[in-house]
């Protein structure tokens, strides 16, 4: 895809056309946020604004439609760009693409218009044990509607946190590969959370539920996931591994609930160790 980003930064016309294109496409919103995100990471805000009204504009006509991932995704992936460039810590990205994530679910824009009854009855019919589930939380007390409210937009936020990095990492990889080759492997590779950074998340997390709310504590252990990630890739980058263990690693991660814990694990103790360092002195 080197060479449509290489086409798209000819000129201004070139990637608001881009842009807007691809956001118009249903599914092709990525393609239109990272076009987005990767002139404002070689440009700036200001510059690439025509850019960012061309990939919002569509995206807003699919929000009037009841899609919001596609406009909450280009904009948050252009904030995290504006952060990256300014302060080249994906780190310090992530934090910022994680609360602002965090504070739109919480303000319920990714929560579903209308009453969540609908679903709530096909989700009964579908499955005996979400049926009994939502009985006993009834029974409880709970009032299921809201509950289905706070899933839907906990999700919804996810997975726009989820698109918006991605995003990102695709505009990064672009602008290195055009103007930096080897900028975006090194830079990920060395991607962890600082103390100081993970002490502020974990503050957040325990802040925002004692609130009641729950957004953060869906979203805020992105971060150190990313983070544990970038662990796994410098760690092979490092030994020389075959890239057939990065493939092995992604299978297991996607398909397997304790991969992702241990991830995380070792995101956790990288903060704290770092791991990478004391690798490459071994070596």
């Amino acid at each position: 895809m080197l060479a449509l980003a290489r086409w798209l930064m000819r000129g201004l016309p070139y990637a608001v056309g881009g842009a807007a294109l691809a956001t118009l496409v249903p599914w092709l919103f990525w393609l239109g946020a990272a076009i987005a995100a990767l002139v404002t990471l070689r440009k700036g805000f200001a510059p690439a604004l025509p850019v960012i009204i061309a990939a919002a504009l569509p995206a807003g006509f699919w929000w009037s439609q009841g899609d919001v991932i596609p406009l909450a995704s280009v904009l948050l992936v252009t904030l995290m760009a504006v952060v990256l460039r300014e302060r080249m810590r994906w780190s310090e990205a992530l934090l910022a693409g994680t609360f602002v994530a965090a504070a739109m679910v919480q303000f319920g824009i990714f929560s579903l218009p209308g009453d969540m009854g609908p679903m709530l009855e096909q989700l009964r019919q579908g499955s005996p044990d979400v049926d009994r589930m939502l009985t006993e939380l009834a029974n409880q007390g709970y009032d299921t509607q809201m509950l289905a409210a706070i899933v839907v937009g906990g999700v919804t936020g996810l997975v726009v946190l989820i698109a918006s990095i991605a995003c990102l990492a695709l505009a990064r990889s672009w602008q290195a590969g055009l103007y930096n080759p080897g900028g975006f492997r090194e830079e990920f590779h060395a991607l962890r959370l600082a103390p100081k950074e993970l002490a502020v998340l974990a503050v957040l997390c325990v802040v925002g539920m004692m609130l009641g709310g729950h957004a953060l504590a869906v979203l805020g252990w992105i971060p150190l996931l990313v983070a544990g990630i970038a662990l796994v890739h410098g760690y092979i980058g490092l030994k020389g591994m075959n890239g057939l263990w990065l493939v092995a690693f992604y299978v297991l991660l996607i398909t397997t609930w304790p991969t992702i814990l241990i991830v995380l694990l070792l995101g956790l103790i990288d903060t704290f160790a770092n791991i990478r360092a004391r690798l490459a002195r071994g070596n």
